[in-house]
């Protein structure tokens, strides 16, 4: 009966888990999507100062930005690991589009 209860409550334990470290991994995809989402609006605004302040306190710790431009189309890209680092072969990744508003300046030449 010590070994099944034993056993049983290892799995349980391993059970949890996993169930934390996927819901850690859902709420870190959601927070870069959300990061992505907000630096790509200040870009098209002309504010990317703005858009860097809004990644690094939206997204999760130690998430990288990265500003692609053509013409009047920005392409924002957000890059993450999980919190924990309790999956570490999962990557978070988010993008987002949008267009620059008429008349303002998006990158620094």
């Amino acid at each position: 009966m010590t070994v099944e209860a034993a056993l049983g409550l290892a799995g349980l334990t391993v059970t949890t888990v996993l169930l934390v470290a996927a819901l850690t991994a859902l709420t870190s995809q959601l927070r870069c999507t959300d990061a992505a989402r907000e630096a790509a609006r200040l870009l098209s605004r002309g504010q990317p100062e703005r858009a860097a302040a809004a990644v690094h306190q939206i997204a999760p710790a130690g998430a990288n930005l990265a500003i692609e431009q053509a013409g009047d189309a920005i392409t924002v890209k957000v890059t993450a690991q999980p919190a924990g680092n309790l999956l570490p072969a999962l990557h978070l990744n988010a993008t987002a589009y949008a267009v620059a508003e008429p008349g303002t300046r998006t990158t620094d030449d």
